[in-house]
């Protein structure tokens, strides 16, 4: 299995070496999978589970002081999955896959994904918080109300950008994922690109990209399945380097995307200050 993953698109991380210890042990482990699917899902998990990412626990709070969390899945032959604004679910990437192979939709969200969630055997009522995110929000000072006075705290402190995500094939058989907290201080039930068909995730027959950066101008785009398309021209290295191209060029945003074909070949790219990647399998 040839795995590809990414730990978001930001600024330097604190913690780069422990980041890129746990994304390689999470690559090695997806490798040993029995299907692409199975992969990212092995190697996003991890990923929602250890604080330094902003997916799961330790993820970014909106701005009625909750973590949501989004993510997508999609296979080459189709099969697609997103579940988003899950409050108190770490594994949204499990939450993406049971929509995408328990019921006939393409997205579910709010309280009825975390309902889908717990019917399909996966935990709920997660404490996502750590010390460092509490930290933050009680130094933030919302007002309480959404108004006027809300929506300017939002426009003035909304901002970040980062999101796991991972893509796998055994030269057959290929699957993208995309997970994320969302970005901080965001209004309360704000959904950016991450469980958005095209934008934070996509695969076909070509390959698959999964995105990471500024939501907003991702989805505007279309930033993982641009970067799919061009695999019909170029190589996985210079296709990820051409979409980010593209993409600053259209919206002037930050990000950063991964993207592998059927072969197992990968690139990424990104314009933020750093994106931390791993891979894994046969050489």
């Amino acid at each position: 299995m040839h795995v590809i993953v990414h730990g978001g698109a930001g600024s330097v991380p604190e913690q780069p070496t422990d980041r890129h210890e746990t994304l390689s042990e999470a690559s090695t482990v997806a490798s040993d999978a029995a299907t692409p699917t199975e992969a990212v899902r092995a190697a996003v998990r991890p990923l929602e589970r250890a604080p330094s990412f902003n997916a799961g626990v330790g993820g970014a709070v909106q701005s009625d002081g909750v973590v949501r969390t989004d993510a997508g899945l999609m296979t080459a032959d189709g099969t697609a999955g997103a579940a988003c604004s899950m409050p108190g679910v770490a594994h949204a990437v499990d939450v993406a896959h049971a929509v995408a192979t328990e019921t006939p939709h393409l997205l579910v969200a709010g309280q009825q994904a975390v309902d889908l969630a717990a019917t399909c055997g996966i935990d709920t009522g997660v404490d996502l918080w750590t010390d460092g995110t509490r930290r933050r929000w009680e130094g933030a000072d919302p007002p309480a109300q959404l108004g006027e006075a809300h929506l300017q705290w939002v426009r003035d402190r909304f901002g970040g950008h980062d999101t796991v995500g991972a893509v796998a094939t055994d030269g057959d058989r290929l699957a993208a994922a995309t997970s994320t907290a969302g970005r901080w201080f965001a209004l309360a039930g704000r959904v950016g690109d991450v469980p958005q068909l095209g934008a934070g995730f996509y695969a076909d027959e070509n390959g698959g990209a999964s995105a990471t950066g500024e939501g907003e101008a991702i989805a505007r785009f279309g930033l993982a399945r641009r970067a799919v398309e061009l695999l019909d021209t170029y190589g996985p290295r210079q296709a990820a380097d051409e979409a980010i191209d593209e993409f600053a060029e259209a919206t002037g945003g930050r990000a950063g995307v991964i993207v592998m074909d059927q072969a197992g070949h990968a690139g990424s790219e990104f314009n933020t200050q750093a994106m931390q990647t791993a891979r894994a399998g046969p050489d």
